[in-house]
């Protein structure tokens, strides 16, 4: 059945409503260690106000600091030798952040570490008032592999982590959907599962029944072909080699692999950021591999995308079951209007397409959280 496609400022009451509690006080009744700390490290610690405290033992050090959500701050060091600061209260949803001891970028020695901004480093998680869409809660789970991979167009092993819904496990003849997910510049293929809380959203979703059961396929995203070098972090953009990579490798290998429903229609593809942009340019030049394309906080076609009836024609409406486009009502304010003006052209244009805005999140996992959330139910129905 082809989902009914629409457009304009999609704000979901309910959804809404969860997100009021980013200007809540009160998550939290006392300070207590931030769930993204190590085994038996109680700092960071967050506060009610969700300002967090972190302490870290550095006592030869002569200065240290810790930069997150955007700011940095010097810390104290006390007469025990540990250093500690306190952070103005915090967006709810993850934050990277990192230490500088002596002018050198370290990770925080008590907390998980994360891959972002092209580098691993530390991870912070603030609670979000009224929310536990993901969250691990007492429903049948499904379960995330690790795939590796020959890839002869990058003589290389690729990599790729792959959510497998319930079913998969308890309904051994069933074949599913499949969704390809990917991630951000700078991040590679632990983000969803990681950062992004991939798992918990979908078994949520699935065990609710407002989800078909389906399998996500995150795979690395970066491809170089077999002798050139790599585009580098300057060049991004140019991602011919992973979308010949996309099309003549992984999804023939993952539906060789897996129980999938090998059809287009059954077959989405979206990301985040960088991803976003992939997806809607590998998903808009193979509408015979993908009926159903979506970009968070990224969509179109890359920079200088043509907005005209000649790259978006109405025939789209024909071909696609959904187009889907999200940002964060404080994302960088050229991204923002980047985003929305594509919203505006594809109205004007007459294609249809769903467009949301995750109200107070910038360019972060919670705006993409909650797009998948969002976005995920929209599919194969």
């Amino acid at each position: 059945m082809k989902f009914k496609l629409f457009s304009g400022l999609l704000l979901a009451a309910a959804l809404f409503a969860a997100c009021a509690g980013n200007t809540q006080v009160g998550v939290l009744s006392k300070p207590t260690p931030a769930t993204t700390n190590l085994p038996g490290h109680d700092y960071p610690m967050v506060n009610p106000d969700l300002s967090a405290v972190f302490r870290v033992d550095f006592p030869d050090a002569d200065s240290v600091a810790v930069n997150v959500g955007g700011k940095s701050y010097n810390m104290t060091k006390g007469e025990d030798g540990i250093w500690e600061a306190t952070s103005e209260p915090l967006v709810p949803g993850f934050h990277y952040y990192m230490l500088n001891v002596d002018g050198q970028r370290v990770p925080d020695p008590n907390t998980q570490q994360f891959f972002g901004s092209f580098y691993w480093g530390s991870g912070i998680e603030i609670p979000e008032a009224g929310v536990d869409y993901y969250l691990e809660k007492k429903v049948p789970h499904g379960e995330i592999r690790i795939e590796k991979y020959p890839s002869a167009l990058t003589a290389a092993e690729r990599t790729a982590y792959v959510y497998l819904p319930p079913q998969y496990a308890t309904e051994p003849e069933r074949r599913f959907p499949v969704l390809y997910l990917m991630h951000g510049a700078g991040e590679d293929e632990t983000g969803w599962a990681t950062q992004g809380m991939m798992k918990n959203i979908m078994d949520n979703l699935i065990a609710a029944g407002e989800c078909e059961p389906m399998i996500i396929v995150c795979e690395h995203g970066v491809a170089a072909l077999a002798g050139e070098q790599p585009g580098g972090r300057f060049n991004l953009f140019n991602f011919d080699a992973f979308e010949k990579v996309m099309v003549e490798e992984v999804v023939p290998t993952f539906d060789a692999r897996f129980r999938t429903i090998a059809d287009r229609d059954h077959r989405a593809i979206c990301g985040l950021s960088l991803g976003g942009f992939q997806s809607y340019t590998i998903g808009l030049d193979h509408p015979e591999l993908f009926g159903w394309i979506g970009g968070f906080s990224g969509s179109g076609r890359g920079p200088g995308d043509r907005r005209d009836s000649e790259m978006y024609p109405t025939t789209i409406n024909d071909d696609y079951h959904l187009l889907y486009i999200s940002i964060g009502t404080d994302e960088p304010a050229g991204m923002y209007k980047g985003i929305y003006d594509l919203h505006c052209a594809l109205d004007s244009l007459g294609v249809n397409h769903v467009y949301y805005e995750s109200p107070g999140t910038g360019h972060e996992w919670l705006t993409w959280r909650r797009s998948l959330h969002q976005f995920a139910p929209m599919l194969f129905r």
